[in-house]
């Protein structure tokens, strides 16, 4: 049964069952200084090794067993279950992503980032803070008291980039016979405190291309008697994004939008080649499907009649979001039993790319949006250099991951 989105006022409770309260009242400031070193010293995708070795190191503090990824940053770490998990399957999966972005931080803060033109401005530091503090918190509770099954603590590499460093988790196996997978993302759009949630597409697919054209080039003065290849490929640029629209369904909202285009190099000479390259996004998973073919047959009906020869690559991106029912239950679940009342929102898909959705195609599971906007006051958006969360946001969703592995693991 689909589960639907209310506000949370309804439930009628008053004293939310916390499982993470005991450790965040000893521990909620180290998660905000560990936030704050991340943000000073953010690493690109690839390359997260301090971070890597950041968390690594805590989680061994503890007594648990972090194992890095074969691609050398990202680990994983399982709590729960018998033994330290070698080989075998988690119930439920827990990511975050490490990864910041090649941004300069615009902030006058302590904690402002030391590597010019590197910037943690999407919040991973954030999910990375959240996702450590989940799982230190469920081992103190497997120490304590036992759970009823496996969790998986999977800190990504390389979400920013494409493909992304999802299929990097999903090469390694480790996701691989799980019954859920659950992560949460900054949401500057709605308040620290809340939580947004919905059932079904909840980002976008988001694919990039590349589009050759070519020509035998020539003389300015006779296009005539060549390929004027300028004009064939701002035709092609101008008339591929409508085309798209009436040989897809519009209820996809696939939209390609370009954002370089390259050609010539002397304003009498007609080249022989350009260059253009955009990125397609589109809200349904279907669309997706068909995409590289349609674009490829689009873009040579479109410059065959100029005499054009056209080449597209196509790089696949990201699938969409797409959070199941059921696991949008569990999250609901459990933020009624950890939040207070009103915590959750509903949320709108947005056609932003998140490589999430690769996990989404083996596990059911569900993003959350994390409200990070200070209560009352302005926010940056995402991937702005002056983007900053208010930090009250990090204990909000070590409450909230703590206790969706354990909803996840009744279910």
């Amino acid at each position: 049964m689909t589960p639907v989105i209310t506000s949370g006022t309804s439930s009628g409770m008053t004293a939310p069952d916390d499982p993470a309260a005991t450790w965040l009242a000893r521990h909620g400031d180290e998660l905000i200084a560990f936030r704050r070193q991340l943000h000073a010293h953010p690493e690109l995708g690839r390359e997260e090794h301090g971070t890597t070795d950041l968390v690594a190191n805590r989680l061994s503090a503890e007594g648990l067993n972090p194992r890095l990824l074969p691609v050398g940053s990202g680990l994983w770490c399982d709590i729960g279950g018998d033994g330290d998990g070698g080989g075998q399957p988690p119930e439920v999966l827990l990511r975050a992503d490490l990864d910041a972005l090649p941004l300069d931080d615009e902030k006058d803060v302590p904690y402002r980032s030391t590597v010019p033109g590197v910037c943690h401005a999407c919040g991973h530091d954030v999910h990375t803070s959240v996702l450590l503090g989940a799982g230190l918190a469920l081992a103190e509770l497997a120490e304590r008291d036992g759970l009823p099954g496996r969790v998986r603590l999977v800190f990504q590499p390389a979400e920013e980039m494409m493909p992304g460093g999802a299929l990097d988790v999903l090469r390694a196996g480790l996701v691989t016979g799980g019954r859920y997978v659950f992560a949460l993302h900054c949401d500057p759009s709605i308040e620290v405190g809340t939580v947004g949630l919905k059932v079904g597409p909840i980002t976008a697919a988001a694919d990039k291309i590349d589009l050759h054209l070519s020509g035998p080039g020539g003389h300015t003065s006779r296009p005539q008697n060549t390929v004027d290849l300028i004009n064939a490929l701002s035709r092609v640029v101008a008339d591929l994004p409508a085309a798209l629209t009436r040989v897809i369904d519009p209820r996809s909202a696939m939209t390609l939008v370009w954002g370089m285009i390259s050609a010539g190099s002397a304003p009498n000479a007609i080249p022989r080649t350009g260059l253009a390259k955009g990125t397609l996004r589109m809200l349904d998973h279907e669309a997706w499907q068909v995409a590289p073919e349609v674009v490829h047959r689009l873009a040579t009906e479109l410059a065959a009649p100029y005499g054009a020869t056209a080449r597209v690559d196509y790089h696949r991106g990201v699938p969409p979001v797409v959070n199941s029912g059921s696991a949008v239950a569990v999250l609901q679940a459990a933020a009624h039993r950890a939040l207070p009342a009103g915590a959750v929102v509903p949320t709108r898909q947005s056609l932003g790319g998140e490589d999430f959705g690769w996990y989404l195609e083996h596990v059911p599971g569900a993003m959350a949006r994390l409200g990070v906007r200070p209560a009352g006051g302005a926010a940056y958006d995402l991937h702005q250099g002056g983007f900053d969360v208010d930090e009250d946001c990090i204990a909000v969703g070590v409450r909230l991951m703590v206790a969706t592995a354990l909803e996840a693991l009744r279910d």
